[in-house]
């Protein structure tokens, strides 16, 4: 009979290990693009039409041009065979360049948003989520499918996916290390202020240290839900390296992540009918001040409230604390009380769906990180915007580990990996 300590060992292997591996990064030649912030851009679901263009302006090599295509290529059948091209081209002309040898990449990003350090590395994927990898969020399937077609197109994971551990190990000590070393290998300056830059971590040794510590470890993805799902998918088509995706792995004991909230707008949701309907179910209060003192007085509610609030232009309102007999009857029963009570879950199946009557569906409730836009985007398309509360990490957390996905754009963990500063080609697998 096994004993207790080798039958915890066994389940532990059978659901896999955190394994990060090394590979041969894909990389921008300085010599041949020049400024590496000229090539460098935020992750593609972080990026508004205008910045688009500008950072497609700022240089022949963006790699914005890689990741949105559209901006090439309208014509949505020939959009991924653009970015195909796309890429060979820069190979060719020597814009990008593999590295010589198998490495795993220190990541430093220091700015507004503070001091990040992580590892870049290959992502080896569990084979469901009951692993070392946990999920938060449920996702769309267009967007998973459009980030598939994408990379199965490239042959390449162009962005990484953000995790978060439990560390305070050798791998982090081996990141400080590297991070307090010789000159990196990438140094980018951004115009808002922040700073890039990256080592590499080729030597063997180092590595099996590395692989030692995460194998007992387990991650949270902070972002990347959709690319981590196009990860899983494209997995399945078996193709070499598919079973590995790009990853930046962030201790969060040495390097806490901070988490915001994501808003929402609803497009074409008559302003005074929806706030006179609400009012039926919920406590609606008006907010002198727009959208700015509305978020001011929504922090100010207890985390144990629900609680968001509705801007229509100038005009704004503290939507609150629904009645239990809304909750009975919209919310499912089959799920946590915690993630019954988040703000985004009342806002979709009690809000939303039940008193408002919009479908649950992208093309009805749309998402922004920034209030502003959000409440932008709801005035000009006559409609309104949702602003939530950040989830306490706790939160995420404790839903994960039960494997329970919050709604879709529950939370924005930040800061974020710049993308374009190393590359990985599926068949590049050291």
């Amino acid at each position: 009979m096994n004993s207790a300590p080798e039958a915890d060992d066994r389940r532990a292997h059978d659901k896999g290990r955190l394994a990060l591996v090394p590979f041969r990064g894909l990389r921008f030649a300085r010599a041949r693009v020049g400024d590496p912030a000229a090539v460098i851009s935020p992750p593609y679901d972080m990026i508004d039409p205008i910045q688009a263009h500008r950072l497609a302006r700022s240089g022949a090599h963006n790699v914005v041009r890689l990741i949105l295509p559209e901006l090439d290529e309208p014509d949505t059948r020939l959009r991924y065979r653009r970015a195909a091209r796309t890429l060979h081209e820069w190979r060719e002309e020597g814009a990008l360049v593999l590295d010589p040898e198998p490495a795993l990449y220190v990541y430093e990003q220091t700015g507004p948003a503070g001091l990040q350090r992580g590892l870049i590395g290959a992502l080896k994927l569990p084979r469901d989520d009951s692993g070392p990898v946990l999920p938060h969020e449920d996702v769309v399937d267009a967007v998973v499918a459009d980030r598939r077609a994408l990379m199965h197109a490239l042959g390449a994971n162009p962005e990484p996916i953000l995790l978060t551990y439990e560390g305070g190990g050798p791998a982090s000590d081996l990141v400080e290390q590297y991070a307090a070393g010789p000159d990196p290998i990438v140094d980018a300056a951004t115009a808002e202020g922040t700073h890039h830059r990256l080592w590499p971590i080729t030597a063997s040794d180092e590595h099996a240290v590395i692989a030692a510590d995460l194998a007992q470890r387990r991650s949270l993805i902070a972002d990347g839900h959709h690319r981590y799902a196009a990860y899983q998918r494209l997995a399945t088509l078996g193709r070499p390296g598919s079973d590995h995706g790009l990853a930046l792995l962030v201790d969060s004991k040495r390097h806490p992540l901070h988490v915001k909230g994501i808003h929402r707008w609803i497009p074409d949701l008559p302003t005074d009918p929806a706030i006179e309907a609400a009012g039926k179910w919920f406590d609606v209060k008006p907010v002198e001040g727009g959208y700015r003192a509305a978020q001011a007085e929504l922090a100010h509610i207890p985390p144990n409230r629900i609680a968001f609030a509705a801007v229509d232009g100038q005009r704004a309102w503290l939507i609150s604390d629904p009645q239990p007999e809304l909750l009975t009857e919209a919310v499912p029963h089959d799920r946590p009380e915690a993630w019954r009570s988040l703000d985004a879950t009342v806002l979709h199946a009690a809000l939303a769906q039940k008193v408002w009557g919009v479908t649950d569906t992208a093309d009805h409730i749309r998402f922004d990180h920034d209030a502003k836009n959000a409440v932008i985007e709801a005035h000009r398309h006559h409609g309104l915007a949702i602003l939530l509360r950040p989830v306490a990490e706790s939160t995420v957390l404790d839903l994960a580990a039960a494997g329970v996905r919050m709604p879709r754009k529950s939370t924005a963990f930040a800061p974020k990996p710049a993308t374009g500063l190393v590359l990985r080609l599926l068949d590049e697998l050291n």
